[in-house]
Protein backbone atom coordinates (compact mmCIF):
# COMPACT_ATOMS: atom_id res chain seq x y z
CA UNK A 1 0.00 0.00 0.00
CA UNK A 2 0.86 3.87 -0.22
CA UNK A 3 2.49 4.73 2.70
CA UNK A 4 1.48 7.54 4.81
CA UNK A 5 3.64 10.43 4.31
CA UNK A 6 6.59 11.01 6.66
CA UNK A 7 5.74 13.66 9.57
CA UNK A 8 8.04 15.94 10.59
CA UNK A 9 8.20 17.32 14.16
CA UNK A 10 8.97 21.21 13.54
CA UNK A 11 11.71 22.10 15.72
CA UNK A 12 10.92 23.70 18.70
CA UNK A 13 13.09 26.31 20.38
CA UNK A 14 13.05 27.38 24.19
CA UNK A 15 15.00 30.27 25.69
CA UNK A 16 16.03 30.94 28.86
CA UNK A 17 17.97 33.65 30.80
CA UNK A 18 20.66 30.52 30.51
CA UNK A 19 20.82 30.20 27.30
CA UNK A 20 19.03 28.36 24.43
CA UNK A 21 18.39 24.64 24.25
CA UNK A 22 16.95 23.16 20.98
CA UNK A 23 14.29 19.72 20.26
CA UNK A 24 16.11 17.92 17.75
CA UNK A 25 13.38 17.36 14.63
CA UNK A 26 11.86 13.71 14.84
CA UNK A 27 10.48 11.80 11.71
CA UNK A 28 7.88 8.74 11.46
CA UNK A 29 9.96 6.11 9.84
CA UNK A 30 8.26 4.74 6.57
CA UNK A 31 6.76 1.13 6.99
CA UNK A 32 9.07 -1.22 5.25
CA UNK A 33 5.98 -3.06 3.26
CA UNK A 34 5.45 -2.94 -0.38
CA UNK A 35 2.25 -4.60 -1.69
CA UNK A 36 2.56 -5.71 -5.48
CA UNK A 37 0.14 -7.05 -8.05
CA UNK A 38 1.62 -10.43 -9.76
CA UNK A 39 -1.09 -10.76 -11.96
CA UNK A 40 -2.06 -14.33 -11.96
CA UNK A 41 -1.50 -17.10 -9.29
CA UNK A 42 1.93 -19.42 -10.21
CA UNK A 43 1.44 -23.11 -11.39
CA UNK A 44 3.51 -24.23 -8.37
CA UNK A 45 6.66 -22.59 -6.37
CA UNK A 46 9.13 -25.88 -6.81
CA UNK A 47 12.20 -24.38 -8.88
CA UNK A 48 13.03 -27.61 -11.15
CA UNK A 49 8.89 -27.72 -12.43
CA UNK A 50 8.10 -24.04 -13.08
CA UNK A 51 8.37 -22.19 -16.16
CA UNK A 52 6.25 -19.40 -15.65
CA UNK A 53 7.11 -15.61 -15.04
CA UNK A 54 4.99 -15.43 -12.03
CA UNK A 55 6.53 -18.58 -10.53
CA UNK A 56 9.70 -17.15 -11.25
CA UNK A 57 8.95 -13.74 -10.03
CA UNK A 58 8.60 -15.84 -6.42
CA UNK A 59 11.24 -17.57 -6.41
CA UNK A 60 13.83 -15.01 -7.32
CA UNK A 61 12.72 -13.52 -3.89
CA UNK A 62 12.83 -16.70 -1.74
CA UNK A 63 16.07 -18.49 -3.29
CA UNK A 64 20.00 -17.35 -4.06
CA UNK A 65 21.70 -19.93 -6.49
CA UNK A 66 25.68 -19.54 -6.79
CA UNK A 67 25.43 -16.37 -8.07
CA UNK A 68 22.83 -13.23 -8.17
CA UNK A 69 22.28 -11.20 -10.96
CA UNK A 70 22.56 -7.32 -10.28
CA UNK A 71 21.14 -4.41 -11.54
CA UNK A 72 22.86 -4.79 -14.93
CA UNK A 73 21.95 -8.43 -15.38
CA UNK A 74 25.55 -9.57 -14.69
CA UNK A 75 26.21 -12.65 -12.27
CA UNK A 76 27.64 -11.61 -9.20
CA UNK A 77 28.91 -14.09 -6.22
CA UNK A 78 25.64 -15.51 -3.92
CA UNK A 79 25.52 -18.36 -2.23
CA UNK A 80 29.07 -19.44 -3.59
CA UNK A 81 31.41 -16.68 -2.36
CA UNK A 82 34.08 -16.87 -4.89
CA UNK A 83 34.87 -19.71 -7.66
CA UNK A 84 38.00 -20.68 -10.14
CA UNK A 85 37.86 -22.14 -13.56
CA UNK A 86 40.49 -24.38 -15.24
CA UNK A 87 41.95 -23.11 -18.76
CA UNK A 88 40.01 -25.15 -20.73
CA UNK A 89 37.04 -23.46 -19.34
CA UNK A 90 35.69 -26.91 -18.25
CA UNK A 91 35.59 -27.54 -14.80
CA UNK A 92 34.58 -25.02 -11.96
CA UNK A 93 34.99 -24.80 -8.84
CA UNK A 94 32.84 -22.91 -6.58
CA UNK A 95 33.56 -21.88 -3.04
CA UNK A 96 30.48 -21.48 -0.65
CA UNK A 97 29.86 -19.13 2.40
CA UNK A 98 28.32 -19.44 5.63
CA UNK A 99 24.88 -19.49 4.58
CA UNK A 100 21.60 -20.98 6.08
CA UNK A 101 18.04 -22.24 5.40
CA UNK A 102 14.91 -20.85 6.99
CA UNK A 103 14.80 -23.87 8.99
CA UNK A 104 18.44 -23.04 10.73
CA UNK A 105 20.18 -25.70 8.58
CA UNK A 106 23.30 -25.03 6.64
CA UNK A 107 23.37 -24.84 2.26
CA UNK A 108 25.88 -27.04 1.56
CA UNK A 109 27.33 -28.09 -1.94
CA UNK A 110 25.50 -31.54 -1.24
CA UNK A 111 22.21 -29.43 -1.61
CA UNK A 112 23.39 -28.11 -5.10
CA UNK A 113 24.14 -31.40 -6.09
CA UNK A 114 20.77 -33.36 -4.94
CA UNK A 115 19.49 -30.15 -6.43
CA UNK A 116 20.62 -30.27 -10.20
CA UNK A 117 20.83 -33.87 -10.23
CA UNK A 118 16.91 -33.26 -8.88
CA UNK A 119 16.21 -31.57 -12.45
CA UNK A 120 17.70 -33.92 -14.60
CA UNK A 121 16.04 -37.59 -12.60
CA UNK A 122 13.70 -38.74 -15.62
CA UNK A 123 11.10 -39.46 -13.60
CA UNK A 124 11.06 -35.82 -12.46
CA UNK A 125 9.76 -34.58 -15.87
CA UNK A 126 11.22 -31.32 -15.76
CA UNK A 127 10.29 -28.83 -18.71
CA UNK A 128 13.57 -27.01 -17.57
CA UNK A 129 16.00 -30.27 -17.82
CA UNK A 130 17.78 -29.00 -20.73
CA UNK A 131 18.89 -25.93 -18.85
CA UNK A 132 21.40 -28.63 -17.33
CA UNK A 133 22.66 -30.42 -20.39
CA UNK A 134 25.59 -28.03 -20.33
CA UNK A 135 26.71 -30.51 -17.42
CA UNK A 136 28.59 -33.42 -18.26
CA UNK A 137 26.36 -36.31 -18.92
CA UNK A 138 23.53 -33.87 -17.78
CA UNK A 139 21.43 -35.08 -20.88
CA UNK A 140 22.57 -38.37 -21.01
CA UNK A 141 21.14 -39.02 -17.60
CA UNK A 142 18.17 -36.90 -17.91
CA UNK A 143 17.16 -39.17 -21.01
CA UNK A 144 17.79 -42.26 -19.62
CA UNK A 145 15.33 -44.95 -18.32
CA UNK A 146 14.85 -46.16 -15.11
CA UNK A 147 14.48 -49.84 -14.29
CA UNK A 148 13.99 -50.74 -10.90
CA UNK A 149 16.24 -48.07 -9.07
CA UNK A 150 18.84 -48.10 -11.63
CA UNK A 151 19.23 -45.75 -14.94
CA UNK A 152 20.20 -47.15 -18.40
CA UNK A 153 20.51 -45.43 -22.12
CA UNK A 154 17.94 -45.62 -23.89
CA UNK A 155 18.45 -48.44 -26.56
CA UNK A 156 19.21 -47.40 -30.46
CA UNK A 157 18.68 -49.83 -33.72
CA UNK A 158 21.77 -49.97 -36.17
CA UNK A 159 21.08 -46.31 -37.98
CA UNK A 160 20.78 -44.33 -34.28
CA UNK A 161 17.25 -43.99 -33.87
CA UNK A 162 15.80 -44.49 -30.58
CA UNK A 163 13.70 -47.44 -29.47
CA UNK A 164 10.39 -46.89 -28.34
CA UNK A 165 7.96 -49.93 -27.49
CA UNK A 166 4.27 -49.75 -27.16
CA UNK A 167 2.71 -50.41 -23.44
CA UNK A 168 -1.06 -49.30 -22.55
CA UNK A 169 -1.06 -47.41 -26.14
CA UNK A 170 1.78 -44.97 -25.49
CA UNK A 171 5.39 -44.99 -26.77
CA UNK A 172 7.85 -46.02 -24.02
CA UNK A 173 11.55 -46.12 -24.29
CA UNK A 174 13.47 -49.07 -24.45
CA UNK A 175 16.65 -49.44 -21.74
CA UNK A 176 20.23 -51.01 -22.88
CA UNK A 177 20.83 -52.86 -20.40
CA UNK A 178 24.40 -52.88 -21.01
CA UNK A 179 24.99 -49.32 -20.53
CA UNK A 180 24.14 -48.25 -17.10
CA UNK A 181 23.78 -44.28 -16.23
CA UNK A 182 25.02 -43.87 -12.50
CA UNK A 183 23.83 -40.45 -11.42
CA UNK A 184 27.01 -40.45 -8.24
CA UNK A 185 29.67 -41.08 -11.60
CA UNK A 186 28.05 -40.01 -14.64
CA UNK A 187 26.99 -36.56 -14.08
CA UNK A 188 29.54 -33.55 -13.76
CA UNK A 189 28.33 -31.88 -10.35
CA UNK A 190 29.79 -33.01 -6.92
CA UNK A 191 30.10 -31.85 -3.31
CA UNK A 192 33.78 -31.83 -2.73
CA UNK A 193 33.42 -31.24 0.84
CA UNK A 194 29.97 -29.40 2.54
CA UNK A 195 31.73 -25.98 1.13
CA UNK A 196 32.88 -26.82 -2.03
CA UNK A 197 31.63 -27.42 -5.16
CA UNK A 198 32.47 -28.96 -8.54
CA UNK A 199 31.09 -28.69 -11.84
CA UNK A 200 32.41 -30.09 -15.10
CA UNK A 201 31.12 -29.03 -18.29
CA UNK A 202 30.56 -30.84 -21.66
CA UNK A 203 32.23 -28.00 -23.06
CA UNK A 204 33.08 -24.22 -22.33
CA UNK A 205 29.81 -22.53 -21.76
CA UNK A 206 29.86 -18.86 -21.42
CA UNK A 207 26.90 -18.07 -19.77
CA UNK A 208 26.86 -20.36 -17.27
CA UNK A 209 27.68 -18.24 -14.45
CA UNK A 210 24.32 -16.76 -15.46
CA UNK A 211 23.08 -20.16 -15.49
CA UNK A 212 23.56 -20.02 -11.68
CA UNK A 213 21.17 -17.28 -11.20
CA UNK A 214 18.59 -19.50 -12.36
CA UNK A 215 15.69 -20.38 -10.64
CA UNK A 216 16.13 -24.03 -12.29
CA UNK A 217 19.84 -24.24 -10.77
CA UNK A 218 18.43 -23.15 -7.20
CA UNK A 219 19.75 -25.26 -4.52
CA UNK A 220 17.12 -27.00 -2.35
CA UNK A 221 17.09 -28.38 1.11
CA UNK A 222 18.22 -32.35 1.00
CA UNK A 223 17.16 -32.93 4.13
CA UNK A 224 13.28 -31.43 3.66
CA UNK A 225 12.63 -32.61 -0.06
CA UNK A 226 14.40 -35.87 0.01
CA UNK A 227 11.58 -37.00 2.55
CA UNK A 228 8.54 -34.68 1.55
CA UNK A 229 7.53 -34.60 -2.24
CA UNK A 230 4.56 -32.28 -1.20
CA UNK A 231 7.56 -29.54 0.48
CA UNK A 232 5.86 -27.01 -1.51
CA UNK A 233 2.23 -26.95 -0.74
CA UNK A 234 2.75 -25.96 3.16
CA UNK A 235 4.71 -22.25 4.01
CA UNK A 236 6.24 -24.52 6.72
CA UNK A 237 7.96 -27.00 5.15
CA UNK A 238 8.92 -24.61 1.98
CA UNK A 239 11.82 -24.17 2.79
CA UNK A 240 14.24 -21.57 0.90
CA UNK A 241 17.50 -19.58 1.29
CA UNK A 242 17.15 -16.05 0.14
CA UNK A 243 16.56 -12.61 1.36
CA UNK A 244 12.57 -13.41 1.50
CA UNK A 245 10.44 -15.99 3.57
CA UNK A 246 6.89 -17.30 2.28
CA UNK A 247 5.01 -16.79 5.54
CA UNK A 248 1.30 -16.79 3.81
CA UNK A 249 -0.45 -17.98 0.56
CA UNK A 250 -4.10 -17.96 0.15
CA UNK A 251 -4.66 -19.41 -3.58
CA UNK A 252 -5.84 -17.24 -6.38
CA UNK A 253 -5.66 -14.07 -3.95
CA UNK A 254 -2.11 -13.31 -2.18
CA UNK A 255 1.04 -14.40 -0.79
CA UNK A 256 2.83 -12.94 1.82
CA UNK A 257 6.50 -12.55 2.44
CA UNK A 258 9.02 -11.59 5.04
CA UNK A 259 12.70 -10.50 5.80
CA UNK A 260 14.67 -13.99 5.96
CA UNK A 261 16.48 -13.63 9.29
CA UNK A 262 18.43 -16.38 8.37
CA UNK A 263 19.61 -14.68 5.21
CA UNK A 264 23.65 -14.34 4.93
CA UNK A 265 23.22 -10.97 3.11
CA UNK A 266 20.08 -9.82 5.81
CA UNK A 267 21.82 -6.67 6.48
CA UNK A 268 21.33 -5.04 2.79
CA UNK A 269 17.48 -6.16 2.68
CA UNK A 270 15.35 -3.73 3.95
CA UNK A 271 12.13 -4.49 3.35
CA UNK A 272 10.32 -6.25 5.95
CA UNK A 273 7.27 -7.84 4.51
CA UNK A 274 6.01 -8.18 0.69
CA UNK A 275 2.78 -8.83 -0.10
CA UNK A 276 1.86 -10.41 -3.81
CA UNK A 277 -2.02 -10.06 -5.22
CA UNK A 278 -3.09 -12.15 -7.62
CA UNK A 279 -5.50 -9.88 -9.30
CA UNK A 280 -5.47 -11.16 -13.33
CA UNK A 281 -7.81 -7.38 -14.32
CA UNK A 282 -4.93 -4.54 -15.24
CA UNK A 283 -7.74 -2.26 -14.73
CA UNK A 284 -8.93 -3.44 -11.57
CA UNK A 285 -5.31 -3.96 -10.19
CA UNK A 286 -5.00 0.11 -11.57
CA UNK A 287 -7.65 1.38 -9.63
CA UNK A 288 -6.38 -0.42 -6.65
CA UNK A 289 -3.26 1.73 -7.40
CA UNK A 290 -4.94 5.06 -7.30
CA UNK A 291 -6.78 4.26 -3.92
CA UNK A 292 -3.73 3.17 -2.02
CA UNK A 293 -4.09 -0.82 -2.27
CA UNK A 294 -0.97 -1.37 -4.48
CA UNK A 295 2.33 -0.12 -4.48
CA UNK A 296 3.26 -1.58 -7.76
CA UNK A 297 2.04 -3.85 -10.68
CA UNK A 298 3.67 -6.23 -13.08
CA UNK A 299 1.01 -5.55 -15.70
CA UNK A 300 -0.58 -1.78 -17.02
CA UNK A 301 -3.98 -1.77 -18.85
CA UNK A 302 -2.62 -0.70 -22.47
CA UNK A 303 -5.47 2.28 -22.69
CA UNK A 304 -3.66 3.93 -19.83
CA UNK A 305 -0.35 3.38 -20.60
CA UNK A 306 0.86 6.80 -22.25
CA UNK A 307 -1.13 8.87 -19.28
CA UNK A 308 0.61 6.80 -16.53
CA UNK A 309 4.44 7.19 -18.30
CA UNK A 310 3.80 10.99 -18.15
CA UNK A 311 2.79 11.30 -14.49
CA UNK A 312 5.53 9.29 -13.64
CA UNK A 313 3.25 6.09 -11.88
CA UNK A 314 4.94 3.54 -14.61
CA UNK A 315 8.25 2.98 -15.33
CA UNK A 316 9.24 1.49 -18.77
CA UNK A 317 11.94 -1.06 -18.36
CA UNK A 318 14.31 -2.55 -21.27
CA UNK A 319 13.31 -6.37 -21.94
CA UNK A 320 14.83 -9.53 -23.50
CA UNK A 321 11.50 -10.88 -24.61
CA UNK A 322 9.77 -11.67 -27.90
CA UNK A 323 5.50 -11.60 -27.98
CA UNK A 324 4.73 -14.39 -29.95
CA UNK A 325 1.64 -17.03 -31.56
CA UNK A 326 2.73 -20.73 -31.43
CA UNK A 327 1.26 -22.76 -33.76
CA UNK A 328 -0.10 -26.01 -33.18
CA UNK A 329 1.82 -28.22 -36.34
CA UNK A 330 0.42 -31.29 -35.84
CA UNK A 331 -3.39 -29.83 -37.32
CA UNK A 332 -4.50 -29.33 -40.15
CA UNK A 333 -4.01 -27.12 -41.74
CA UNK A 334 -1.51 -25.47 -39.75
CA UNK A 335 0.58 -28.76 -40.74
CA UNK A 336 1.52 -26.65 -44.39
CA UNK A 337 4.44 -24.33 -43.68
CA UNK A 338 2.78 -22.09 -46.29
CA UNK A 339 -0.48 -21.70 -44.11
CA UNK A 340 2.07 -20.35 -41.06
CA UNK A 341 3.63 -18.17 -43.16
CA UNK A 342 0.49 -16.44 -44.56
CA UNK A 343 -0.82 -16.08 -41.37
CA UNK A 344 2.09 -14.63 -40.12
CA UNK A 345 2.71 -12.17 -43.35
CA UNK A 346 -0.76 -11.08 -42.61
CA UNK A 347 0.07 -9.11 -39.25
CA UNK A 348 0.26 -5.30 -39.05
CA UNK A 349 3.07 -5.48 -36.44
CA UNK A 350 3.90 -1.54 -36.79
CA UNK A 351 0.18 -1.01 -36.18
CA UNK A 352 -0.52 -3.20 -32.95
CA UNK A 353 2.97 -1.56 -31.23
CA UNK A 354 2.14 2.23 -32.47
CA UNK A 355 -1.83 2.12 -31.93
CA UNK A 356 -2.21 -0.64 -29.01
CA UNK A 357 0.60 -1.20 -26.77
CA UNK A 358 2.50 1.81 -26.91
CA UNK A 359 5.27 0.79 -24.78
CA UNK A 360 7.93 1.30 -26.85
CA UNK A 361 7.83 -1.99 -28.12
CA UNK A 362 9.46 -3.46 -31.59
CA UNK A 363 7.62 -5.31 -34.72
CA UNK A 364 9.45 -8.99 -34.35
CA UNK A 365 10.34 -9.58 -37.68
CA UNK A 366 12.64 -12.79 -36.27
CA UNK A 367 12.56 -14.58 -32.82
CA UNK A 368 15.82 -13.66 -30.77
CA UNK A 369 14.71 -10.06 -29.58
CA UNK A 370 17.25 -7.21 -30.15
CA UNK A 371 20.07 -6.79 -26.88
CA UNK A 372 21.79 -10.24 -27.34
CA UNK A 373 25.41 -9.67 -27.78
CA UNK A 374 27.11 -11.84 -31.02
CA UNK A 375 30.26 -12.73 -30.81
CA UNK A 376 32.18 -9.59 -31.54
CA UNK A 377 32.44 -6.76 -28.54
CA UNK A 378 29.45 -4.18 -29.05
CA UNK A 379 27.61 -6.47 -32.01
CA UNK A 380 24.09 -7.24 -31.58
CA UNK A 381 22.51 -10.62 -32.35
CA UNK A 382 19.72 -9.56 -34.12
CA UNK A 383 21.29 -6.47 -35.86
CA UNK A 384 23.47 -8.92 -37.18
CA UNK A 385 20.93 -11.61 -38.22
CA UNK A 386 18.25 -9.01 -39.69
CA UNK A 387 14.82 -9.53 -40.42
CA UNK A 388 13.54 -12.97 -42.02
CA UNK A 389 10.43 -11.89 -43.36
CA UNK A 390 7.94 -8.29 -44.28
CA UNK A 391 6.13 -6.96 -41.88
CA UNK A 392 2.06 -6.54 -43.27
CA UNK A 393 3.54 -8.65 -46.04
CA UNK A 394 -0.75 -8.61 -47.52
CA UNK A 395 0.26 -9.57 -50.98
CA UNK A 396 2.59 -12.79 -50.20
CA UNK A 397 0.69 -13.72 -47.94
CA UNK A 398 -2.58 -14.27 -49.64
CA UNK A 399 -0.27 -16.08 -52.61
CA UNK A 400 0.88 -18.16 -50.12
CA UNK A 401 -3.13 -19.29 -48.78
CA UNK A 402 -4.16 -19.38 -52.10
CA UNK A 403 -1.18 -21.78 -53.13
CA UNK A 404 -2.25 -23.84 -50.01
CA UNK A 405 -5.94 -24.30 -51.56
CA UNK A 406 -7.66 -21.53 -50.08
CA UNK A 407 -7.62 -18.37 -51.95
CA UNK A 408 -9.62 -15.98 -50.30
CA UNK A 409 -9.83 -17.30 -47.71
CA UNK A 410 -12.45 -19.93 -49.07
CA UNK A 411 -12.91 -23.25 -47.63
CA UNK A 412 -10.44 -22.38 -44.92
CA UNK A 413 -11.48 -23.99 -41.90
CA UNK A 414 -12.83 -21.94 -38.54
CA UNK A 415 -10.28 -22.02 -35.71
CA UNK A 416 -9.45 -20.69 -32.13
CA UNK A 417 -6.75 -18.37 -31.11
CA UNK A 418 -5.82 -19.03 -27.75
CA UNK A 419 -4.72 -16.83 -25.21
CA UNK A 420 -4.74 -16.37 -21.43
CA UNK A 421 -7.34 -14.13 -19.32
CA UNK A 422 -5.65 -10.25 -19.97
CA UNK A 423 -7.22 -6.91 -21.13
CA UNK A 424 -4.29 -6.48 -23.28
CA UNK A 425 -3.53 -9.97 -24.56
CA UNK A 426 -7.26 -9.47 -25.30
CA UNK A 427 -7.28 -6.27 -27.36
CA UNK A 428 -3.73 -7.86 -29.42
CA UNK A 429 -5.93 -10.77 -30.18
CA UNK A 430 -8.80 -8.92 -31.13
CA UNK A 431 -6.55 -6.93 -33.82
CA UNK A 432 -4.97 -10.09 -34.76
CA UNK A 433 -8.42 -11.68 -35.33
CA UNK A 434 -9.38 -8.56 -37.72
CA UNK A 435 -6.12 -8.70 -39.42
CA UNK A 436 -6.41 -12.21 -40.54
CA UNK A 437 -10.29 -11.51 -41.65
CA UNK A 438 -9.46 -8.20 -43.51
CA UNK A 439 -6.29 -9.18 -45.10
CA UNK A 440 -6.74 -13.47 -45.96
CA UNK A 441 -10.87 -13.87 -45.55
CA UNK A 442 -10.57 -16.58 -42.61
CA UNK A 443 -12.58 -16.52 -39.64
CA UNK A 444 -10.89 -17.16 -36.08
CA UNK A 445 -12.44 -17.17 -33.00
CA UNK A 446 -11.14 -16.12 -29.61
CA UNK A 447 -10.76 -17.87 -26.87
CA UNK A 448 -9.85 -16.86 -23.35
CA UNK A 449 -8.67 -19.14 -20.60
CA UNK A 450 -7.59 -18.90 -16.80
CA UNK A 451 -3.64 -18.93 -16.83
CA UNK A 452 -3.28 -22.50 -15.36
CA UNK A 453 -6.04 -23.95 -17.65
CA UNK A 454 -4.26 -22.33 -20.91
CA UNK A 455 -0.80 -23.90 -19.90
CA UNK A 456 -1.82 -26.99 -19.79
CA UNK A 457 -4.04 -26.76 -22.76
CA UNK A 458 -0.80 -25.20 -24.73
CA UNK A 459 1.47 -28.32 -22.97
CA UNK A 460 -1.23 -30.83 -24.22
CA UNK A 461 -1.49 -29.43 -28.06
CA UNK A 462 -4.85 -28.68 -26.84
CA UNK A 463 -4.92 -25.52 -29.31
CA UNK A 464 -5.03 -24.11 -33.34
CA UNK A 465 -2.91 -21.70 -32.53
CA UNK A 466 -2.35 -19.64 -28.94
CA UNK A 467 -0.90 -16.30 -27.82
CA UNK A 468 2.66 -17.00 -26.07
CA UNK A 469 5.43 -14.92 -25.05
CA UNK A 470 8.93 -15.90 -24.04
CA UNK A 471 11.73 -13.95 -21.11
CA UNK A 472 15.44 -14.96 -21.77
CA UNK A 473 17.00 -17.08 -18.71
CA UNK A 474 20.12 -15.39 -19.28
CA UNK A 475 21.60 -13.20 -21.66
CA UNK A 476 22.95 -15.41 -24.94
CA UNK A 477 20.50 -16.09 -28.12
CA UNK A 478 20.69 -19.65 -27.02
CA UNK A 479 18.18 -19.08 -24.28
CA UNK A 480 15.59 -18.34 -27.15
CA UNK A 481 16.59 -20.88 -29.66
CA UNK A 482 17.57 -23.97 -27.62
CA UNK A 483 14.06 -24.19 -26.55
CA UNK A 484 12.47 -25.48 -29.98
CA UNK A 485 14.37 -28.63 -30.37
CA UNK A 486 12.42 -31.72 -30.91
CA UNK A 487 10.14 -32.47 -27.68
CA UNK A 488 11.42 -30.06 -25.43
CA UNK A 489 10.12 -29.39 -22.33
CA UNK A 490 9.26 -25.63 -23.22
CA UNK A 491 8.44 -26.73 -27.16
CA UNK A 492 4.85 -26.55 -27.31
CA UNK A 493 3.98 -26.68 -31.02
CA UNK A 494 4.76 -30.06 -32.08
CA UNK A 495 7.04 -28.73 -33.95
CA UNK A 496 10.25 -30.74 -34.83
CA UNK A 497 13.36 -30.78 -37.41
CA UNK A 498 17.00 -33.19 -37.38
CA UNK A 499 18.66 -30.70 -39.16
CA UNK A 500 17.86 -27.74 -36.41
CA UNK A 501 18.28 -30.32 -33.51
CA UNK A 502 21.75 -31.49 -35.21
CA UNK A 503 22.71 -26.72 -35.10
CA UNK A 504 21.71 -26.78 -31.51
CA UNK A 505 23.90 -29.93 -30.37
CA UNK A 506 27.03 -28.76 -32.35
CA UNK A 507 26.59 -25.01 -31.01
CA UNK A 508 26.94 -26.52 -27.43
CA UNK A 509 29.80 -28.57 -28.45
CA UNK A 510 31.71 -25.48 -30.20
CA UNK A 511 34.58 -23.39 -28.32
CA UNK A 512 35.29 -20.90 -30.86
CA UNK A 513 32.91 -17.50 -29.97
CA UNK A 514 32.41 -16.62 -34.09
CA UNK A 515 31.76 -20.41 -35.18
CA UNK A 516 29.13 -20.19 -32.16
CA UNK A 517 27.47 -17.44 -33.24
CA UNK A 518 27.02 -18.59 -36.75
CA UNK A 519 25.46 -22.05 -35.83
CA UNK A 520 23.21 -19.81 -33.74
CA UNK A 521 21.91 -17.87 -36.48
CA UNK A 522 21.52 -20.71 -39.10
CA UNK A 523 19.35 -23.12 -36.72
CA UNK A 524 17.48 -19.42 -36.29
CA UNK A 525 16.79 -19.35 -39.97
CA UNK A 526 15.72 -22.72 -39.97
CA UNK A 527 12.76 -21.92 -37.50
CA UNK A 528 11.57 -18.57 -39.65
CA UNK A 529 12.23 -20.58 -42.89
CA UNK A 530 9.77 -23.70 -40.64
CA UNK A 531 7.57 -21.05 -38.85
CA UNK A 532 6.03 -23.06 -35.60
CA UNK A 533 5.79 -19.79 -34.64
CA UNK A 534 4.50 -16.30 -35.10
CA UNK A 535 6.45 -13.05 -33.45
CA UNK A 536 4.56 -10.07 -33.27
CA UNK A 537 6.93 -7.59 -31.44
CA UNK A 538 10.17 -7.30 -28.84
CA UNK A 539 9.22 -6.50 -25.42
CA UNK A 540 9.48 -3.61 -23.08
CA UNK A 541 9.02 -4.04 -19.65
CA UNK A 542 6.69 -1.31 -18.53
CA UNK A 543 5.99 -1.64 -14.58
CA UNK A 544 3.17 0.68 -12.57
CA UNK A 545 5.49 1.76 -9.54
CA UNK A 546 4.56 4.21 -6.76
CA UNK A 547 7.32 7.23 -6.59
CA UNK A 548 7.65 5.77 -2.54
CA UNK A 549 9.37 2.52 -3.55
CA UNK A 550 13.60 3.42 -3.90
CA UNK A 551 15.93 0.75 -5.70
CA UNK A 552 13.62 -0.76 -7.56
CA UNK A 553 14.87 -3.24 -10.36
CA UNK A 554 13.10 -5.16 -13.35
CA UNK A 555 15.84 -7.75 -15.24
CA UNK A 556 15.79 -7.32 -18.76
CA UNK A 557 15.03 -11.27 -18.18
CA UNK A 558 11.43 -10.02 -16.88
CA UNK A 559 11.42 -10.44 -13.39
CA UNK A 560 12.29 -7.71 -10.15
CA UNK A 561 14.68 -8.25 -7.64
CA UNK A 562 12.89 -7.02 -4.14
CA UNK A 563 16.38 -7.84 -2.09
CA UNK A 564 17.91 -3.97 -2.16
CA UNK A 565 14.15 -2.35 -2.48
CA UNK A 566 12.94 -0.10 0.12
CA UNK A 567 10.55 2.77 0.71
CA UNK A 568 10.73 6.42 1.22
Amino acid sequence: MRKAVSLVLVAVFLVSLFGGLSVVPSAKAVAQEVTYNLGAEPEGIDPALTTSLEAGNIEQQVFDGLTRLDNKDMPQPAIAKSWTISKDQKTYIFTLRDAYWTNGMPVTAYDFEYAWKRVLTPELASPYAYMLYYVYGGEAFNMSVKVGSKYYAQAVDAKGNLLTKKVGGNDVPVPDMAKEIDPSKNVGVKALTAKTLKVYLQSPTPFFLSLGAVEQLMPVCKAVVSTNDKWTSNVKTYVTDGPFNLTEWSHNDKMVFVKNPTYWDRDKVKLTKITYLMVEDEGTALSMYQSGQLDAAAYVPLSELPKLVASGDVKIFPSLATYYCTVNVTKKPFNDVRVRKALLLAIDRKGITQSITKGGEVPALAFVPYGMPDALPGKDFRTLGGSYYKDDDIVTAKALLAQAGYPNGKGFPAFTLLYNTSDAHKTVCEVIQQMWKKNLGITCTLRSEELGVFRNDREQLNYDVARSDWFGDYIDPNTFLDMWVTHGGNNHSGWGNKSYDALIAKEKATVDPKARMAILHAAEKILMTDMPIIPIYFYTNPVLLSKHIKNFHQSMLGTPDFKLVYMG
